[in-house]
């Protein structure tokens, strides 16, 4: 046997903070030097920060990143480590991992294929490598090879995917596997997304069996810039074996996930494949001498962490990366805490305590020091002895009523803040609107009704709330928190500058449908925590699922659960539901993703919702549907591009500065909309009369 000891290095940086992502690089080399790792993979353009967008245009830029590359050289003795930059080369940038060892730099490995689809505009940054092609670079005094390279170390041969590099159907492993190769890093930024650690650990897997290979995989942890929130998922397989994986959505700065490979074993799978060229391309090769020190073998399985076993994965996931999004850009961009708006509805109610579980994940993971050194800056929470009193200095909600809320929100309000311990404000704003309404009407020289003026009258109260809510937000020099979710941004059923308002909108990405059975969820089951973190934890080990594994349920969710969602706009006696405004949520939302994800014209989608939705509703009540979707998605444009930063959850959203352009000005799709009505009229029978207009 040949054995190895190997690790991905799983890191939470942040775009162009140098001395914060130098010293979280140099934190986990270290870490892996004590746990005695002899190739260590980093994550992708861990110097920089993935999320860097125009700045990659910077020379500064480019140069701050060699700098720091310099410096972490000095740190890499005894190991051989991979870390990300971005490099320019014949007035070209290029996504490259360099390969340092023994505080030398062996050269860099080049990205070949550039995610451009969805959240990803690589393509505007930098440029693709061809395969088979080696250059050199000069940095300082020195040239370093550069391309398509295969870094031989004393006998054991290390290539690179990189990130989209193994997504796609040619993906450069094939071209390593003609070389002979032992071990592929990738090292990668890949967004968070309902269940796609499963296709991750699909294509890893299935690369070290089809290759032959140890394949160590890294990727990013955290909210690093912002929009995209990473898992941190790590793994090492090796000849079609998962060997270990990390813990996913975690709250620290690094983490080690180290494995033991067999390089002779690998070696005998390739040996005994069928039919393939083994091609050694010596002018790719960049070889060096490097110590690999004797291992013993170890016994090693890979297991999922209890909260992924339990049968809830999409809200698990959901709960804990909104959890960690939150969590990063609340420190990230040094603020004192969270306001919101509390309407006792389901959508603040879920922000309510998706903060609340911020506090809570957050202490589970680091323990209540660690969250008060974390947060270091945040005075208010030092002296606090429990997560539920972090939870009142960070978060401060406030229920704004009118003579047309209901007792039923206020006390669903009230009693959720009191059960997650956020500090809970109260005030009227009847006085306020009714002082709005008078100026309007002496202006006008006529009263205002709801018979004639109903959609203004309605949002002079949601627009009303903003100004005594960004108060506080600035008073406590925190960030406020807009309400709206995907559902509701899909046919702009929301007030601008009023629920919308805010500086960040975590639940915009996700759908209403989702959000209220999660609500019932989080009620009834909860979440499946540890009762404690260990150093171990934080190094990268997988631990056994043990009896202090418990559940985190919010009580005070109940009320909110038992409510009907209303706006509370209109008087009380009209009896306003959002339903009732638009339309089944579960209908909105499949005929969103037919409509929207899938492109398809209305006339595909009513036959996709009548199959779907057969025996529940008739033909004429979708087809009012589907047509009122796609005449409210066309005039709501503007407002989806003025809604606050959300988070990206699933592989599609609506946000148009990360994943869906559509014109502000459009057609509205008129044509569309007509040919789905001939179509529906060309299919009733001619016992009925009469065609289905509007």
């Amino acid at each position: 046997m040949k054995l190895l000891k190997v690790a991905a290095g799983v890191l939470n940086q942040i775009p162009l903070a140098w001395e914060h992502n130098k010293k979280n690089i140099i934190n986990a080399i270290e870490e892996a030097q004590r746990q005695n790792v002899s190739l260590l993979c980093l994550t992708e353009l861990c110097i920089s920060g993935y999320g860097c967008e125009d700045a990659f245009f910077a020379q500064n830029t480019i140069d701050q990143s060699i700098a720091s590359l310099l410096e972490i050289v000095d740190y890499t003795n005894d190991i051989a480590v991979a870390v990300g930059l971005p490099l320019r080369h014949n007035n070209r940038t290029y996504d490259t991992a360099c390969l340092i060892a023994n505080k030398r730099i062996l050269g860099f490995a080049v990205k070949q294929n550039l995610a451009n689809n969805g959240v990803h505009y690589e393509t505007r940054w930098f440029q693709p490598w061809n395969p088979y092609v080696r250059d050199e670079i000069k940095i300082g005094d020195f040239s370093y090879p550069f391309g398509d390279l295969v870094f031989d170390l004393s006998g054991i041969r290390v290539g690179f995917e990189i990130c989209e590099d193994a997504w796609v159907a040619n993906r450069p492993g094939r071209m390593l596997y003609e070389r002979g190769i032992d071990i592929i890093l990738n090292p990668t930024a890949s967004h968070f997304a309902f269940l796609k650690s499963q296709v991750r650990e699909r294509f890893v897997v299935d690369a070290s069996r089809a290759f032959g290979v140890s394949y160590v995989y890294s990727n990013m942890l955290g909210n690093e810039a912002g929009r995209m929130i990473y898992d941190g998922d790590a793994m090492v397989a090796s000849n079609g074996e998962l060997l270990v994986s990390g813990p996913r959505l975690s709250y620290e700065d690094f983490l080690i996930v180290p494995a033991v490979v067999d390089v002779e074993l690998t070696r005998l799978n390739q040996t005994q494949s069928r039919g393939n060229i083994a091609l050694a391309y010596p002018n790719l090769r960049v070889s060096d001498r490097f110590d690999w020190p004797d291992i013993s073998p170890v016994i090693q399985k890979a297991e999922l962490e209890a909260w992924e076993r339990g049968g809830y994965l999409k809200e698990e996931e959901f709960a804990r990366a909104v959890a960690l999004g939150l969590f990063d850009y609340l420190r990230k961009s040094r603020s004192q805490g969270y306001v919101l708006s509390l309407s006792g509805g389901a959508d603040s109610s879920a922000i309510a305590a998706l903060v609340f579980l911020m506090i809570r994940m957050a202490e589970q993971n680091l323990g209540l020091e660690g969250v008060k050194k974390k947060l270091g800056y945040i005075k208010a929470i030092q002296k606090c002895e429990s997560p539920e009193a972090m939870v009142g200095k960070l978060l401060t909600v406030m229920y704004q009523g009118t003579e047309n809320s209901s007792d039923d929100t206020f006390n669903s309000a009230k009693e959720l803040a009191e059960d997650i311990g956020a500090t809970f404000m109260n005030i009227n704003i009847n006085g306020l609107v009714e002082t709005y309404r008078e100026l309007i009407e002496a202006q006008l020289g006529r009263k205002l009704s709801w018979d004639t003026d109903d959609l203004a009258l309605q949002n002079i109260q949601a627009r009303v709330r903003a100004p005594g809510i960004w108060m506080m937000a600035n008073l406590n020099n925190s960030l406020l928190l807009s309400t709206s979710n995907r559902s509701e941004a899909a046919v702009g059923y929301a007030t601008m500058d009023g629920d919308t308002a805010g500086s960040i909108s975590p639940i915009t990405g996700i759908d209403k449908h989702f959000l209220r059975g999660w609500l019932r969820w989080l009620e009834t089951v909860g979440l499946n925590v540890k009762n404690e973190s260990t150093p171990a934890d934080r190094t990268g080990s997988v631990m056994e699922p043990t009896a202090s594994d418990h559940l985190i349920k919010v009580k005070g969710l109940h009320a909110v659960n038992n409510l009907q969602p209303t706006a509370e706009l209109r008087p009380l006696d009209k009896k306003q539901t959002d339903e009732d405004d638009l339309m089944a949520y579960d209908v909105l939302n499949s005929i969103e993703e037919a409509a929207i994800r899938d492109k398809q014209p209305p006339v595909e989608v009513l036959k996709l919702v009548e199959v779907r939705y057969a025996g529940r509703y008739d033909r004429e009540k979708l087809l009012v549907w589907v047509e009122r979707f796609f005449k409210l998605w066309s005039r709501n444009q503007w407002k989806r591009e003025r809604y606050a930063p959300s988070f990206h959850l699933d592989d599609h959203n609506l946000d148009p500065r990360s994943w869906c352009r559509f014109p502000i000005l459009s057609g509205g799709f008129e044509k569309e909309l007509a040919d789905m009505r001939d179509w529906a009229n060309e299919q009733k029978p001619n016992s009925r009369k009469g065609k289905i207009g509007f």
